[in-house]
């Protein structure tokens, strides 16, 4: 018996051991800080922190200020950073666990590497490249110097980190994440397109995935201000942290880079922003960028498809994932990666299916935002644009001699226009699978309309001016997709614009922070549907929908009805970008009042009450709410009765050129420059502005960046 023991114990002993060994994947070491800070010598940035900590950043070439720039960055965010760096490479897995475990395969899904692999070497030119290498060398330095802040066996960066990066978030801004958790989902609906040349049947349809979440933009001309005056107005919606929220610099070179924005983690360029000459606004837009293809598989070789009346074969690989489990230890999960003539294949619960969207292997991202950067006037603007890149984001634009212009930009996939592609598409034929995309000419863009005046609030592009001549949808193809949705916001602006009237800065500002609902809204929807109840035979409720029904739609911070309104309506609005479904309008109320009963003890508490900006200690009442020009989202409904802003109005600018082009700016953002940094007196210092509707000046000349200087550094050289 004792053999036997010593013997089993013998084979767990080995078991144990085997484990181990299949679960040993350590991440790495650190790469000794010389080697990590070596390419630094080669750059030289001079970094100004202004008084509210805001980096202003120079050097004598563009790499030189996108070193600094990366750097600056490092300093107030480099944990986001490297998640974002991780994600593209599809290895957060390692890092943050198995809920980053789909993040990694979609990587591989998307073929980031695959891409960067293929065309970074022949497609980015060196002035590219340039920028790219500089920034990275900006993160290694920063890395060496803070190896306890830098994830083990994440550094050295990268260029080509850079750059995928691009690849992998660029489509998720015209909704492709949408799509793979819809055909990753267990209720996905089949809706295949019928060959228009074939007989006609009823299919059944499914929905569309959920548009986007917001964002406005407003160009005025000289002519249409009263003042002469031409004006930009950029009012991005993002989350207010993470690796999508907006992060403001001022970046300025020798070679005439000089350019204030907005940018994200890992990106060594302003997404948007304004020059001495020109600026632009980036919505998001939500035109069908993304096809699916219902594939027949092989009942006897489940690696093979139905196509063009014989089975193909998949192109097979494997994702190797390695998910995190406890210090060196980590669990590699490998799954298969399938692409079809379609494109990349998901194996869903309701079938196999292939997807083909737009930015499919594109590798230029970096390139235009850069040559948008370095544009000084509306032809070089718009040749940037014309590059045709960025697979999606509207734009609408102004500068200093006048113009303005709007832009419902994509790259449109070029489908025969016969074929009804609002549905799932046949995967059994290969005439059908697009190629390449519609001619920059086709984009649909209104430049300097009659009105003077231009907007978007991420609604259909047939709305975008209030004068005659907006475009219109019968002269574009049906196959293009083009949205024809009106927001709340939109709608807003059409009900406070349409004359002919100047938009002075007053009015313009009084558009922009309007914080109601319009007849025909979501909101408005919910509401009379809660009033034509019969509330009579339960007091308190028929006492609340009294008190709803005095409701002016607005949601100002002292509103002793916007609560009620608020807490009832806001599911509704917010299920297409939550994904949760709302509950039905009489369910909502009532759960409304009992709500805002059990945490304030009365159903009509001021809205500032409820709607707060929170960032650590810093509690403050907020006017808004979701698809309000004010846009205030709350990430949750929170048991302590209070809804907190976790996305909506971020990083605004308000950029003018007078008459004889010179420049002033605005700007605020709703926390402050020092993202992770509690301790920072920067961690929140302009919530108070931001709250109350306030600005701060821009800082545009070195001069004045200098008189407001709290910090003047070199890394790598003091």
């Amino acid at each position: 018996m004792k053999r036997i023991l010593a013997g089993l114990g013998g084979i767990f002993l080995l078991a144990i051991l085997g484990a181990g060994a299949w679960l040993w994947h350590p991440v790495g070491g650190h790469v000794p800080a010389a080697q990590l800070a070596a390419a630094a010598a080669n750059y030289d940035a001079e970094i100004i922190r202004d008084a509210y900590g805001v980096p202003h950043v120079y050097g004598a070439r563009d790499a030189d200020a996108a070193f600094g720039l990366a750097y600056a960055h490092a300093e107030d965010d480099f944990e986001t950073i490297q998640e974002t760096v991780a994600a593209a490479r599809g290895v957060l897995a390692r890092y943050r666990g198995k809920d980053a475990a789909a993040v990694d395969y979609i990587a591989s899904l998307l073929g980031v590497w695959d891409t960067v692999e293929a065309r970074y070497e022949a497609d980015v030119p060196s002035d590219v490249k340039a920028i790219a290498e500089g920034y990275v060398a900006g993160l290694n330095l920063f890395a060496s110097e803070h190896p306890d802040l830098t994830w083990a066996g994440l550094a050295p960066f990268t260029p080509e980190d850079v750059v995928a990066g691009f690849i992998f978030k660029t489509p998720f801004f015209f909704g492709l994440d949408g799509t793979l958790l819809n055909l990753f989902g267990e209720d996905y609906t089949q809706s295949i397109a019928l060959d228009p040349a074939g007989p006609k049947k009823a299919f059944l349809l499914g929905p569309r995935p959920a548009s986007e979440l917001g964002s406005n933009a407003f160009a005025v001309t000289p002519a249409r201000s009263g003042d002469g005056v031409t004006r930009l107005l950029i009012n991005s919606h993002q989350p207010l942290t993470g690796p999508v929220a907006w992060y403001e610099a001022q970046i300025t070179s020798g070679e005439g880079l000089d350019i204030t924005g907005g940018l994200f983690p890992g990106t060594p360029v302003i997404l948007h922003g304004f020059n001495k000459h020109l600026g632009w606004a980036n919505t998001v837009s939500a035109q069908d960028l993304t096809d699916t293809f219902v594939l027949t598989i092989n009942p006897k070789n489940k690696n093979q498809y139905w196509l063009d009346g014989a089975w193909a074969d998949f192109d097979v690989s494997h994702a190797q994932i390695k998910v995190k489990l406890l210090g060196p230890f980590a669990f590699p999960a490998k799954r298969a990666v399938k692409r079809s003539a379609h494109g990349p294949v998901i194996e869903g619960p309701t079938g196999t299916y292939a997807i083909r969207y737009a930015g499919m292997g594109e590798v230029r991202q970096l390139e235009q935002y850069y040559r948008l950067n370095r544009s000084e006037d509306i032809n070089q603007f718009m040749a940037a644009m014309a590059m045709n890149a960025l697979p999606s984001i509207n734009y609408v634009y102004a500068d200093k001699a006048g113009n303005i212009g709007f832009i419902h930009n994509a790259q449109y996939p070029d489908r025969d226009d016969t074929w009804d592609w609002s549905g799932d598409m046949p995967g059994d034929r290969s005439d059908v699978i697009w190629q390449g995309y519609r001619a920059w000419e086709e984009v649909p863009k209104l430049v300097n309309p009659e009105s003077g005046f231009i907007y978007n609030a991420n609604n259909t592009p047939f709305s975008a001016t209030d004068g005659p001549d907006n475009l219109r949808a019968e002269d574009f193809p049906q196959s293009m997709g083009l949205q024809t949705n009106q927001t709340n916001r939109a709608l807003r602006i059409i009900e406070l614009t349409g004359d002919t009237d100047p938009v002075g800065v007053d009015r313009l500002l009084a558009i922009k922070f309007d914080n109601r609902y319009a007849a025909g809204s979501e909101a408005d929807e919910v509401v009379k549907a809660v009033l034509a109840a019969d509330w009579s035979g339960e007091p308190e409720l028929a006492e609340a929908a009294a008190l709803l029904a005095s409701w002016d739609y607005g949601t100002d911070a002292t509103s002793r009805t916007a609560a009620l309104a608020g807490m009832t309506t806001t599911r509704a609005i917010t299920e297409r970008y939550t994904k949760i479904k709302a509950p039905p309008p009489e369910t909502a109320f009532r759960e409304a009042v009992a709500w805002l009963k059990a945490n304030h003890g009365r159903i009509d508490p001021e809205w500032g009450e409820v709607n707060r900006l929170v960032r650590g200690t810093v509690s403050l009442p907020i006017s808004g709410g979701p698809d309000t020009l004010r846009a205030v989202y709350p990430k949750a409904i929170r048991d302590d009765g209070e809804l907190h802003m976790s996305a909506g109005d971020t990083w605004i600018a308000l950029v003018e050129w007078d008459a004889e082009g010179h420049q002033a700016a605005r700007v605020v953002s709703p926390f402050g420059s020092a993202t992770l940094d509690e301790a920072s007196p920067h961690y929140a210092d302009q919530a108070a502005l931001f709250a109350a509707g306030d600005w701060r000046t821009a800082l545009l000349t070195k001069a004045d960046v200098e008189a407001d200087a709290t910090r003047t550094y070199r890394p790598g050289k003091d």
